[in-house]
């Protein structure tokens, strides 16, 4: 019971479908295992509403709301919505990460490039604006956001990599000028996880068979070549926005198997 009686927002806590599950279902059931109340946020209701359920049957709370975190009056909702429902906000985990249509910057189209970069980036930056007044007037809180380790390490995809560098920058902003709120804010850089987004999306768009891109991405994994599951980013999470990182802010955490320390 780590976080026990807090409220936890996890925004992107809906999933892809698939056979594994993802790092913001992973990381909602988590927090509730260990006590925190948790509003399920997605821009799919139907999947949002599947993990509160899946808490509930758990015998924790839990409530869902839709929202698409690329408009900031969706974002304005989700701490109202969190105020209403159990009064306070204690963490919020940003789940958020798109890549659809990225290329190599000579190639990559503006739509595509501002989608990535409305979700990934500015996104976050507004559901933490939105949130941030009240962990202030609390004088605590702790904001989570998920990075990639495709913001340091070497990779082809110009807006996916650019707008995970920037969450890193904005978590360092963040967490310097929240200091004295007693508000923290780290990131995690998750390196190849097995999720059905990760799994599943690639397999949609390259017609590549699911077990050979498994066998393919497991190899490139330094530790144990295997790619980690949700529950590895989901403990990262927890550990993060609970009591034992209470002297931690401004950190980047990767979870990746060793995979960012390939450089040179």
């Amino acid at each position: 019971m780590r976080v026990k009686d807090q409220v936890a927002v996890v925004v992107g806590a809906g999933q892809t479908h698939g056979d594994e599950i993802g790092n913001g279902r992973a990381s909602s059931l988590l927090l509730a295992r260990e006590g925190a109340r948790v509003l399920a946020v997605d821009r799919n209701l139907a999947s949002a509403q599947e993990t509160a359920s899946l808490i509930e049957s758990e015998g924790g709370e839990a409530a869902a709301l839709e929202a698409d975190i690329t408009h900031e009056a969706h974002c304005r909702e989700i701490a109202a919505a969190a105020r209403e429902r159990f009064g306070r906000i204690d963490i919020l985990v940003n789940n958020v990460g798109v890549g659809l249509g990225d290329a190599e910057a000579a190639e990559v189209e503006e739509r595509a490039w501002r989608r990535i970069i409305d979700t990934n980036l500015t996104g976050m930056l507004l559901t933490c604006k939105h949130v941030l007044g009240l962990m202030r007037a609390q004088g605590a809180g702790a904001i989570v956001n998920i990075s990639s380790i495709a913001a340091v390490a070497a990779y082809p995809l110009v807006g996916y990599k650019v707008s995970k560098a920037a969450v890193n920058a904005l978590t360092a902003q963040l967490a310097i000028t929240n200091a004295e709120h007693g508000v923290r804010v780290n990131a995690i850089m998750p390196g190849l996880i097995n999720t059905p987004m990760a799994i599943e999306g690639i397999v949609r768009q390259t017609g590549m068979d699911r077990e050979e891109l498994i066998r393919r991405r497991d190899a490139r994994v330094p530790l144990g070549r295997r790619m980690g599951t949700a529950w590895d980013v989901a403990h990262a999470v927890l550990f993060l926005a609970g009591p034992e990182a209470k002297f931690i802010t401004g950190a980047v955490l990767p979870v990746d198997g060793g995979q960012s320390l390939r450089v040179g």
